[in-house]
Order: C-alpha cells, then structure tokens, then sequence
C-alpha cells in the first residue's frame, strides 16, 4: 500500500523559511510524478509545485523564486524549500503522486496524497 508521510510543517513569522519532507513508501507505478499541493481553509486545494517523471519542474506562479522543489530518489523523498514565507502562504500542505503521462498540477491528477503538514505565517 502506498503511504506518503509528510513533515516539517510549523508556525513562522513572514520572511522566515521552512522546508517540508515527504516519504513516500511502496509506490510500483509506471512513472512517477511528484508534487505539493495546499489547501487554506475555505479554499480548494492548489497546486504548488511539481517535478514530473522526466525530470521537469512546475511551480505555481505566486511561488516561484520563493520555493524550491527537490526529491532524492534513493530515499523516496520529496522536499519543498519555502524561503520568503508571506502570511498568504499559510495552509495545510500535501504530498501527492501521480502516474499521469501529462502531470500538472491538477489535484484529480494525482492518485496518492498524504495526510498533510500545516505551514502557519504571521504577519
């Protein structure tokens, strides 16, 4: 069964950083994108960041030069470097894997997600 297990999650003032690890554990598939999504409260779930099966990489636009996507695939893990954090950023964040030929960042896209980690920003 295929687990993914987020952390690193915490409460920071503006400017501050953070970065989330995800595990991702017995995933079999075909090909292997992998991304971080967030959801704020009364909000839909939006996609952050991805890095697709080919090695490619997509962020979000409100993001970009702020966070950095990585992953180390021999220790199936997945990373999200949030440098610059804005209190717009607060949200619960998940891990999520996709076996799509066409990722993107597109929440029904991705067939496996974690529980979440939640990023808190003060002002």
């Amino acid at each position: 069964q295929v687990q993914l297990v987020e952390s690193g999650g915490g409460s920071v003032q503006a400017g501050e950083s953070l970065r989330l690890v995800c595990v991702i554990s017995d995933y079999t598939g075909p090909r292997r994108s992998v991304a971080w999504f967030r959801q704020a409260p009364g909000m839909e779930r939006e996609g952050v960041a991805l890095i697709s099966w080919d090695g490619s990489t997509l962020y979000q636009d409100s993001v970009r030069g702020r966070f950095t996507i990585s992953s180390d695939n021999t220790k199936n893990t997945l990373y999200l470097q949030m440098n610059n954090l804005k209190p717009e950023d607060t949200a619960m964040y998940y891990c999520a894997v996709s076996d799509s030929w066409y990722p993107a960042l597109i929440a029904s896209l991705f067939q496996y997600w974690g529980e979440g980690t939640q990023v808190t920003v003060a002002a």
